[in-house]
C-alpha cells in the first residue's frame, strides 16, 4: 500500500472513532497531529492502528458494525423537531407506555429517557427541551467555600457557612446568586488533595465540608461526648487553612459521634462502592491502582469479601454521604428562605483523579491511562496537563451515558444551577496519550447533541440553571450553542476587549453578550487589589514563571491597567476607589447574572490559584483575611456591592 493511501485509510479510521487528524490552533492555523499519536489514542479505544494490515481490518469492522446496527447506541432528540432513524421499530417510553415509529421519531416525545428497539438494536433516546428558561437578572457572590471562616467552623469553610453565607447574602444584601467552588468527594490521602477539581468522585460530595456540630449525632449524644467533640476543634487562625489537620480533627469527632448514627440505608449499589472504596482506602491507600490486585476489580471475589469485613466501616462513609446530603440540604433550602432569585450554583469539574473512586468503580467508562489537558498556545507553548481521565465516547454511548447523567444528578441534586468546567469538553477533548508531553497529544470527538441533550434534560428537571465556562481557545460553534439553548456563557471583565482594534479597547459592558455569567476576574486570574498591585507578575517572577522579561510583563500590565481605566472614564465612573469602580462597571452588564467575590470585595491581594504551581504557591489554601461577621459588616463590601444592588435589585 503506498504512503498516502495508508495515511487515507489512517484518516478514516481516525474519523470512525472521533480522533482527530488536524485541529486548528490558537493561532487559527491548521496544525497536523503526528500518526504515532493518533495510533497511540486510537489503542486506547480499543482500536488496532499498528499497521497498514490492522487498519483495513479495523476499518472492515467498523463496516461491518454499521451494517449490523446502523444507529449510534444512544441519540438525542430535541422536543419539538422529531428525528429521522430509517428504520421501523417499537419506542418504549419512560412512563411505560409504546409507540410505533416507522422511520421516524415524532416531534411530540415527552422529555425524558426512552429505549427505541429495531432488529437486534436496542438504543437510547433522551429527549431535551429546546431551550432552557430564561435566567433572571440577578447578582450575587462566587465563592471558595473553605475560604470562608466563622465562630462555629473549623479551620476552613463548611457547609454551614455556605448556609450562613446564603441566608445573610439573601435578606442583607439583596443577593440572588451563589456560585461554589467544586464540593465533590476528596481523595483520602495524606497530605489531601488541596485542588477541587481534581477530586476522587464526582458523583458524591466532600466530607471535609461537615460542619460536625450540626449533626443529628451531635444533638443526640450526652454531655460528655459533645465536650469530648468540641476539644478536637482544630486551630481556627492559621495563616494557611491545614487541610490535613482540619480533616484529621472531624473524623476522630465523627467517629465519636458514629454510635449515635442510627441505622445507614446503602442499598444504593452506586453509594456502597463509593463507601467500599472510602474504606478499602484507608487500608491499601487512596490510589487503586497501587492496592492489591485482586482489590483493583471492583466486581471481583476480593471486593466482595472485603463488603463483609469491612462493612462497619462502609456503613461509616456512607453515613457521612448522608450527612453531607442533609447539609447541603439546608444550603440550599437557606438560599430559598432568603428569597434569592437563583439560589445557589455547584461547580463541576472537568474530570476525576485517576486513583479515584470513580475511576475505580467505572474503569470500563474511562480511558485509565490517558491525560486530558490542551495543547500548546501563546500561554502555555508547551500545552497543559491536567492529570485527569477522560471518558471513553464509545463506552459512553453503550451505556446510554449513564454515567454523565448519573453525575450531572448529583451535583443538581442540592443546587438550583451547575456551572460545567469547560464546557468545551462536551465536544471535543484534549487526549494525552502515556508516556507524551502535554503538546504531544490529539482532540477525540464526542456526541455533543447527546451530552447537550443530558445536561439540559436532567437540569430542566431540577428547574435548574446551567452556566458553561467557555474561557480561553474554544470553538465558536460551543459558544453558539449554548446561547440558542439557553446556557449562559462566560464573561470576565479582564477580558471583553475588542482585540481586533488599536489598543484593543474594553467593551462598554451594556454590549456584552446577554447569555452570560459575568465576573471581574477568576480564581485562577489576580484580585481586584492584586492586578491593581501587580501581584501575580511579582510572585511569577520570583518563582521564574514569566514568559519573558519581568520588565515587558509589568509594561504590558500597566498597558492594561490603563485600557480598563479609559473605560471608566468613558462610563463616567469615578475611580478613587478602584475597587469600588470595578463593581459600578460591572453592575451595568448586560449579562444576566453579574458575580463578585468576597476576596476582591474586601481587598485581599492573593488569587486563590496560581495556575503552573503546585506547592510553589498555596493554590487553594488561602482563607480570607476576614470572618463571615466582619465580612457583612465590612463598609468596602457595603461600598462595592452598592452598585450591584442599585443595578439588580431583589425581586
Amino acid at each position: 500500500m503506498a504512503a498516502t493511501d495508508d495515511t487515507d485509510a489512517l484518516n478514516r479510521l481516525a474519523a470512525a472513532h472521533g480522533v482527530a487528524m488536524a485541529y486548528e490552533g490558537s493561532d487559527r492555523e491548521l496544525v497536523t497531529v503526528d500518526a504515532e499519536i493518533v495510533i497511540a489514542v486510537l489503542a486506547r479505544l480499543d482500536v488496532d492502528a499498528s499497521s497498514p494490515e490492522s487498519i483495513e481490518r479495523e476499518l472492515a469492522l467498523v463496516e461491518a458494525e454499521l451494517a449490523r446496527r446502523p444507529l449510534p447506541a444512544t441519540i438525542a432528540v430535541t422536543q419539538g423537531t422529531g428525528r429521522a432513524v430509517g428504520v421501523a421499530g417499537r419506542l418504549l417510553l419512560e412512563d411505560g407506555s409504546e409507540l410505533a415509529v416507522d422511520g421516524e421519531l415524532p416531534a411530540d416525545l415527552p422529555l425524558g429517557w426512552h429505549r427505541f428497539v429495531t432488529g437486534d438494536q436496542e438504543i437510547t433516546v433522551v429527549v431535551a427541551p429546546a431551550r432552557m428558561p430564561e435566567v433572571p437578572r440577578t447578582w450575587g457572590w462566587m465563592l471558595q467555600l473553605y475560604a470562608l471562616r466563622s465562630a462555629t467552623s473549623w479551620g476552613m469553610g463548611d457547609y454551614g457557612d455556605l448556609a450562613e453565607t446564603a441566608r445573610r447574602a439573601g435578606v442583607e444584601q439583596g443577593a440572588g446568586v451563589l456560585l461554589v467552588n467544586p464540593v465533590q468527594a476528596f481523595m483520602p490521602s495524606h497530605p489531601l488533595e488541596r485542588s477541587p477539581y481534581s477530586p476522587a468522585s464526582r458523583r458524591f460530595a466532600n466530607p471535609l465540608y461537615l460542619r460536625v456540630t450540626d449533626t443529628a449525632a451531635f444533638a443526640a449524644a450526652d454531655d460528655r461526648a459533645r465536650e469530648d467533640v468540641l476539644a478536637l476543634m482544630p486551630d481556627q487562625h492559621t495563616e494557611l487553612i491545614d487541610y490535613d489537620a482540619v480533616w484529621a480533627a472531624k473524623l476522630a469527632a465523627l467517629e465519636l459521634l458514629w454510635v449515635h448514627a442510627g441505622t445507614v440505608d446503602r442499598d444504593d449499589p452506586d453509594l456502597d462502592a463509593y463507601a467500599t472504596f472510602a474504606a478499602l482506602a484507608e487500608l491499601h491507600g487512596a490510589d487503586w491502582r497501587e492496592w492489591p490486585e485482586e482489590l483493583r476489580d471492583p466486581a471481583g471475589d476480593a471486593v466482595a469479601g472485603a463488603r463483609t469485613s469491612l462493612a462497619s466501616r462502609i456503613d461509616f462513609h456512607a453515613w457521612l454521604q448522608v450527612l453531607c446530603r442533609d447539609q447541603l440540604d439546608a444550603a440550599r433550602a437557606a438560599a430559598h428562605d432568603a428569597g434569592m432569585a437563583v439560589g445557589i450554583v455547584h461547580d463541576l469539574p472537568v474530570g476525576v483523579h485517576p486513583g479515584g473512586a470513580d475511576a475505580w468503580a467505572l474503569q470500563d467508562t474511562f480511558a485509565s491511562d490517558v491525560r486530558v489537558g490542551c495543547p500548546a498556545d501563546a500561554f502555555n507553548p508547551l500545552g497543559q496537563d491536567w492529570g485527569l481521565p477522560p471518558w471513553r465516547p464509545d463506552k459512553l454511548a453503550e451505556s446510554g451515558y449513564a454515567p454523565f447523567r448519573d453525575v450531572i444528578r448529583s451535583v443538581l441534586r442540592h443546587g438550583d444551577g451547575i456551572r460545567i468546567d469547560h464546557i468545551a469538553g462536551l465536544w471535543r477533548l484534549w487526549w494525552i496519550p502515556p508516556g507524551e508531553p502535554a503538546h504531544r497529544g490529539t482532540y477525540v470527538h464526542y456526541d455533543s447533541d447527546v451530552m447537550l441533550a443530558v445536561l439540559t434534560l436532567e437540569a430542566h428537571r431540577a428547574g435548574a440553571i446551567v452556566v458553561g465556562e467557555d474561557l480561553g481557545t474554544v470553538e465558536e460553534v460551543v459558544t453558539e450553542t449554548m446561547h440558542a439553548r439557553g446556557i449562559l456563557s462566560s464573561a470576565v471583565l479582564w477580558f471583553e476587549r475588542d482585540w481586533d482594534a488599536p489598543g484593543q479597547p474594553h467593551v462598554p459592558p451594556q454590549d456584552w453578550e446577554p447569555e452570560t455569567m459575568a465576573s471581574i476576574s477568576t480564581h485562577d486570574l489576580p484580585t481586584v487589589t492584586g492586578w491593581l498591585q501587580d501581584e501575580r507578575i511579582r510572585v511569577q517572577a520570583d518563582l521564574g514563571l514569566l514568559d519573558g522579561p519581568a520588565d515587558q510583563a509589568y509594561a504590558q500590565a500597566a498597558a492594561d491597567r490603563e485600557a480598563l481605566f479609559d473605560l471608566l472614564t468613558a462610563e463616567g465612573i469615578p475611580t478613587d476607589d478602584p475597587v469600588v469602580a470595578l463593581h459600578a462597571v460591572i453592575a451595568r452588564a448586560a449579562s444576566r447574572l453579574v458575580l463578585s467575590s468576597p476576596a476582591d470585595a474586601v481587598g485581599q491581594v492573593q488569587q486563590p490559584n496560581l495556575p503552573g504551581t503546585v506547592d510553589e504557591y498555596p493554590n487553594w489554601r488561602i482563607p480570607l483575611p476576614v470572618d463571615l461577621d466582619a465580612f457583612f459588616a465590612d463598609e468596602r463590601v457595603h461600598a462595592s456591592v452598592a452598585p450591584l444592588r442599585a443595578a439588580r435589585p431583589a425581586s
